[in-house]
């Protein structure tokens, strides 16, 4: 088995910490690059995405990538696909990142569209 990376066992222990803590909420799942930045809802119970949104959806392609602005935008961009779904609570799952920059503005953005967590 190859040795993971201290990133990937930082993803590891965070996403187990909120398997424990999460109950039976949805996980806002956060994923950056450096061109673009991607969020899901994800229900673990069922396996599946209940939402989605990122910075290479068709209408605001373009527009910019990897910016506090554009993680603004796909912030509420999520919270609204997700409250269209029935989904106001969830856990946010900052994958491994820090909570800073861009990864802060989305979660910021997403709970001033109405998204608790």
């Amino acid at each position: 088995m190859a040795k993971m990376s201290l990133f990937d066992r930082r993803r590891q222990r965070v996403r187990t910490s909120l398997r424990k803590r999460g109950g039976d909420r949805p996980r806002l799942s956060v994923h950056r690059s450096g061109r673009h930045i991607y969020a899901q809802v994800i229900n673990d119970g069922e396996g599946r995405t209940v939402a989605a949104a990122s910075t290479i959806d068709k209408d605001v392609k373009g527009k910019g990538g990897a910016t506090t602005a554009s993680a603004q935008d796909v912030g509420r961009r999520i919270a609204e696909r997700a409250k269209e779904a029935g989904v106001t609570r969830v856990i946010f799952d900052r994958g491994g990142f820090l909570f800073h920059g861009r990864v802060k503005a989305l979660a910021d953005a997403a709970r001033e569209g109405g998204l608790e967590f």
